[in-house]
């Protein structure tokens, strides 16, 4: 069976175990393992903040990013599809008592003329104050779309002139940074906090970073910890986060090329398939999903009549041709 539901089903490599079993490791919630201190440390470096935060998931990493720049009754603006607004169950309003509005863009893109005719200054206890802006890039549901680096930056410019703060959804910021050659610092430039995930493409088996100033993220190590996120001995799995980035990130090139390839199967132009996700119109999603099944090849239904695919470090080149072909005949 060729399992292209997500990238999330990696499993670890052989080195990446060895890796783990030989990490040096302390009680992280007194801050005392020195794998996850080094792996903070790297991260944060990586994009030019001051510091980072390790967490078990991605989800909590957004949750934590987004409540340091938006407090409870504020709002965060996003795309109607991004992964905070339709895929963390509702989490930033249950547990930080946030609001939430959302523009429609093609492939999840950021429309300044939206944001800037939605944006809500503060004025005074009448209104919900626009606190952030959230991007996601790439963007999940928008088939691993690709943020322009000049569209991020002319927010980032506007973000500037209204006092508005900017959360970075990078869960696989590091697709768009090989995707496009952007180095990983420019991205940093953009977001006063951002998260990024190591156990989607990067292939580690769980963690996710919360990225930001010394503050934010002093702040977040507490809400982490209320929110039942403090974790001992974790430089276990951080070890596989540091490997990961050794060893996985310039591969994940072979990923957006098995994606075009599987893209064309379905009719798409494959330089519309920007890195390593898939998402193709069907009219019945979860007929077509089961027909591929039959065949040995699981997809993902992620609507009545949207399909995605997603490729990763356990999908070989043999695979992603053996996939398009089974796909093809579907289509």
């Amino acid at each position: 069976m060729i399992d292209l539901r997500s990238d999330t089903l990696t499993r670890p490599t052989d080195a990446m175990r060895e890796a783990m079993a030989r990490a040096e490791v302390g009680d992280d919630v007194y801050g005392e393992d020195p794998t996850v201190t080094a792996l903070e440390e790297r991260v944060a470096q990586m994009f030019g903040h001051e510091a980072a935060l390790f967490t078990p998931t991605g989800s909590m990493a957004n949750v934590l990013a987004v409540a340091s720049v938006v407090a409870p009754g504020q709002e965060v603006l996003c795309e109607s599809s991004a992964h905070i607004a339709r895929a963390e169950l509702g989490a930033h309003g249950a547990i930080t008592g946030l609001t939430m509005r959302t523009w429609t863009a093609p492939r999840g893109q950021v429309d300044l003329a939206a944001i800037e005719a939605m944006h809500a200054p503060d004025m005074g206890p009448f209104f919900v104050r626009t606190a952030a802006v959230s991007v996601e890039n790439t963007h999940n549901f928008a088939g691993g779309a690709v943020l322009p680096l000049d569209d991020l930056a002319a927010l980032r410019a506007w973000a500037d002139t209204t006092g508005t703060r900017l959360h970075l959804d990078g869960a696989r910021l590091w697709n768009a940074h090989v995707a496009t050659g952007t180095p990983l610092a420019d991205y940093g430039r953009i977001a006063d906090v951002m998260a990024v995930c190591l156990s989607k493409g990067l292939g580690a088996p769980v963690g996710s970073l919360m990225v930001g100033s010394a503050d934010a993220v002093a702040e977040a190590r507490v809400r982490r910890k209320r929110m039942g996120g403090g974790m001992r001995q974790v430089g276990i799995l951080a070890a596989a986060g540091a490997y990961a980035l050794d060893h996985h990130v310039e591969r994940l090139a072979e990923d957006h090329e098995h994606a075009r390839l599987l893209g064309e199967a379905l009719g798409l132009d494959p330089a519309d398939v920007d890195t390593n996700i898939v998402v193709v119109e069907r009219p019945d999603a979860q007929a077509f999903v089961s027909a591929a099944a039959d065949q040995g090849v699981r997809i993902a239904a992620v609507g009545p009549r949207t399909v995605r695919l997603v490729t990763h470090l356990d999908v070989s080149r043999t695979d992603a041709e053996r996939a398009a072909g089974v796909l093809a005949s579907l289509a």
